[in-house]
Order: structure tokens, then sequence, then C-alpha cells
């Protein structure tokens, strides 16, 4: 009789855990971030473009909360999708301030919390889809002919599939879990030997490609952003059971500008505005989704961007056409200016947050992690995630004061580590940190020379160099000038003094 009412009791205990995990789980909404490559600032609608349209994104705007001071916590890819989803800034990675390519291993220790691994101790399916552009394996350089582990599934996700690097290099090919789609014996890869290639789009500029000019023959350029939204769309439909996490990178709108044929010539601004147009179709195709499947009413849809628009040849057509990617904001993707790292991002979850609110609130990227915690209802342990802040309240509206007051921002080159306080920003050396070719047309062109190109106005700039007697480091107050045209760090030298120590601190606290 011991026995058997000791049996009953632990049935009746989890059924009624069984009970209450189903209970949390039917709570939980699904979770679907959308991060765009290189979209601008000013690549919306909703945030002022005119020389394109679109509707299914300032939809999310019209319908969610639209932040109007969100930044990447680095203008550059790979640093920036690390803060993404650890939490920390990149400077914590050894200095992790460039692309990684081809023959890079994994940058995220695997014993790091992700937002995909702490979703998933919450009950999630989660899957990565998309660009992944954070290296695989142990050991450089990368043998791509045999399992690429670790990788995304070692980091939290069940499921991944899409563009292990980035669309503009090598090596032009899917990735399914630990595999290269489609890899057959007769065809290994062979570093700096070609594998059986074909032409890709001959009419790009190949500055603009940046020197890539061959792809594999199963990875169709022009195809990658309909086949990339058929496999996100395709995991959706297949969760029933439990709450979802989609971390949905597409590769528009990084170069090479690629649309596919229905888009070509769709916008005012050539082939830029022509991919940013299958962008916005892809998000619509999202969110269409997720109303057939009846669970759009409990999605949380979030939508940003990696870094700032890019100012390569293509971009570069569409600025002389009208378009301005960043806006009104001063510099380019790769730059500690504000075109480098503010970001569109937009909420919505309907019943959950308010319709039409925009929000000034300062918030970045690496804040997801705690955020998604907050969420959830768990707690991330000491070392997890320790530069990201809870911005749950901010990203529903539940509150409109600011939650964090200070962010550090990286740009390409480590010298120009960033830091904002406030409506301050303090720059620690001259001019942008990003590219800096003088060469216009150039897919390097950047710097004094891209300011005075694109008839932006900074202080420290004349006819397209710097002036020698410019400062040797930056302030800007963002509230008064927000496309940074005057450098204030002549005239308050005691906010200089404190940004610098507080920049410091960073810099002693990166070492390893």
């Amino acid at each position: 009789m011991h026995y058997k009412k000791t049996f009953l009791i632990f049935c009746v205990i989890s059924i009624w855990s069984q009970l209450c995990f189903a209970q949390v789980n039917q709570e939980l909404p699904n979770i679907v971030l959308i991060n765009a490559d290189d979209l601008g600032y000013g690549d919306l609608g909703c945030y002022g473009a005119t020389k394109l349209a679109t509707p299914n994104i300032d939809k999310l705007a019209k319908e969610g909360r639209m932040f109007t001071d969100a930044h990447s916590a680095s203008s550059v890819c790979t640093p920036s999708r690390y803060a993404l989803l650890t939490g920390e800034y990149p400077i914590r990675k050894g200095g992790l301030d460039s692309p990684i390519f081809l023959k890079d291993k994994l940058v995220i220790d695997t014993k790091k919390e992700t937002m995909a691994s702490l979703l998933k101790k919450a009950g999630y399916s989660t899957a990565c889809i998309g660009k992944w552009h954070l290296g695989f394996g142990t050991t450089k350089p990368v043998d791509w002919n045999k399992p690429l582990a670790p990788g995304p599934n070692e980091l939290g996700f069940d499921y991944y599939y899409g563009v292990p690097v980035v669309n503009s290099h090598p090596p032009f090919v899917y990735v399914e879990n630990h595999n290269v789609v489609g890899l057959t014996e007769d065809d290994p890869f062979v570093y700096g030997k070609k594998a059986k290639t074909k032409e890709i789009f001959e009419k790009m500029n190949l500055d603009d490609i940046g020197g890539a000019d061959k792809a594999h023959a199963l990875y169709v350029d022009e195809q990658v952003g309909t086949h990339l939204k058929e496999k996100a769309l395709g995991w959706m439909k297949e969760q029933k059971d439990k709450p979802f996490f989609l971390y949905f990178a597409t590769t528009n709108i990084h170069h090479p500008f690629t649309p596919a044929p229905q888009f070509i010539g769709t916008s005012q601004s050539g082939l830029y505005g022509d991919f940013v147009h299958e962008l916005d179709w892809i998000v619509g195709e999202v969110m269409n989704t997720l109303k057939e499947m009846g669970v759009a009413e409990n999605t949380l849809v979030i939508f940003t961007s990696d870094n700032g628009g890019m100012f390569n040849a293509t971009g570069q057509k569409a600025w002389k056409q009208g378009h301005k990617m960043n806006g009104e904001l001063l510099g380019f993707k790769f730059d500690a200016w504000e075109g480098g790292n503010r970001i569109p991002f937009i909420t919505h979850w309907p019943n959950k947050i308010k319709a039409g609110e925009v929000s000034n609130q300062l918030i970045c990227n690496v804040d997801m992690l705690a955020t998604i915690a907050e969420l959830t209802g768990q707690e991330l342990e000491k070392g997890q995630g320790q530069d990201s802040k809870n911005m749950l309240a901010a990203i529903t509206g539940q509150t409109n004061k600011q939650i964090r007051n200070e962010v550090l921002l990286a740009p390409k080159n480590s010298s120009h580590l960033a830091i904002r306080k406030g409506n301050w920003l303090y720059i620690g050396a001259k001019g942008g940190g990003g590219f800096n070719s003088a060469k216009e047309g150039s897919h390097g062109f950047g710097g004094p020379a891209a300011i005075s190109f694109a008839g932006e106005i900074n202080s420290d700039i004349e006819n397209g160099k710097m002036k020698k007697d410019a400062p040797p480091a930056q302030l800007y107050n963002l509230e008064e000038d927000i496309s940074q045209t005057t450098n204030l760090y002549l005239q308050y030298p005691d906010v200089v003094k404190d940004m610098q120590i507080s920049l410091d601190k960073y810099k002693e606290g990166s070492k390893e």
C-alpha cells in the first residue's frame, strides 16, 4: 500500500507539473526576430524614405512600437550578431571588431548563454534561418567537407538553415544544421581552387560584389532571398505543440544587390531600393503566415538591422537618385558616427503593444538576452549577458522612461570605440573609424571623402579631408545635433574627461 500511495502521489505531481508547464507554454508568446542585413536608418518608409516603398514593414510600425534611438553594439556584421545573441559587447571577445570569413572558427563560446539556449530552457522550439556569419568549428581553417560543428546547433538552435558566411563571399552554399547542402565527393572544397561554378549577375559592378564573381552551381544568387523565406515559413508551419523562436537573419540588403526578377525596377533608387522591396515582401509573407497559422495574436515580432546602411557602389548610385540610406545621420556602415549603428527597431505584439507608438528610448541590440530572460521568467547566471539590460517594459510600451543611459558602440577600427551617455556621444579618435577610401564609386568609399560627396557637414571635415587642426577626438550632443555637424570636444573638457574615463574602463575590463 505504501508503494501504491507513493506512486499515486508521484503521478499526481507529474500530471500537475505537466499541466503547469503546458499552461506556461500557452502564455508564452512565439517570438520572431527578423534581423535584416545592412538596412539603414533611412531605408524604410516609416523612417522617412521616399524613393522606395515598404508597406509591410510600415504596417508593423503602424500596428506596433517604433524606436528612433535604437543601436547595434557594433557597426560591423559579425560583432553586431555576437552582441545580439550573447548580450555581450564584442570588445569582451578579444576586441572582436571585424567580419569573419570562410576560414574562421566559431566566435561564440558554446558555454555562453544565447537567446536560443535561454528560450530552449523555457520550452521553446528554436531555429536560425538565414545568414549566420559567426563561424563554425574549433579550428582554423574550417574544413567544409566535414560536419560543421560546433555551430548554431551547439548554441541553442534546434534547427539551422542558411548562408554560412555572407552572400558576397565564398563558399556560396547553404548549410543545414552541420552539413553543406548538396555537397558531393566529386566536387569537394579545396582552398585555392575553384569548385564547379557559374557566373552571377554579370552586369553587377565587381567593386560592389567585393571581388566575388563566382558562385557554386547549386547557389542561385537571385533566389537566395525567396529561398530563405520559404525555409523560414516552412519551419514555422511545422511548429505545433511548443512556443517557437525564429531568428530570421535575412541576406537582404547586403551586397551584391540581386533581388528576384519580379522586384527589379520597382523602386526609384535602382537595385538598392529593389532589394529593399524584396525584403519588405519577405516580411509581409512572414506576417501573413503567422495569421494563416492562427498564432499572430500571440507572437512577438521584432524587426531590426545588424548595422547602418553601407555606402558601396550601388548605394552611391541610390544616393544620387535621392535615397539616403541613413537619413539625416552622419556616416555609414563600419563608422562610429550615428549612420553606422543607429538602426530601425520595431516591435509588434497585438493586444500587448499599443499601435502607432513612437519611442525615443535608448536601446541596443545587446539588450535582447536580458529582455528575453524577463519575458520567460528566467534569471541569467553570473557572467552571462553581462552587458544586456532588460528592455521588456520599453519594447512593450509599459514605460516611456529611459532604462539604459549608457551604451558602448564599436566601429570597424577599435581606435574609434565610442560611448553614448544620455544625449552625449564621444568617439575616441578623429573621423568615423570605418572605410576610408577616397575613390568615388569604389567598394571602400568612406570617411571624409564620402561625407563630402554625400553633402553631409561635419566641423572637422573640409573639402573631403580632415582639417589639420581638428581635435583629437569627438563629442556631440545628439539631442541638439543628431546629424553630428559640430564637434564640441574643445567646448566641454569636463564631459570629454568623464567620457574618456568610462571608455577606458570598458577597454580595461575587456583584457583577458
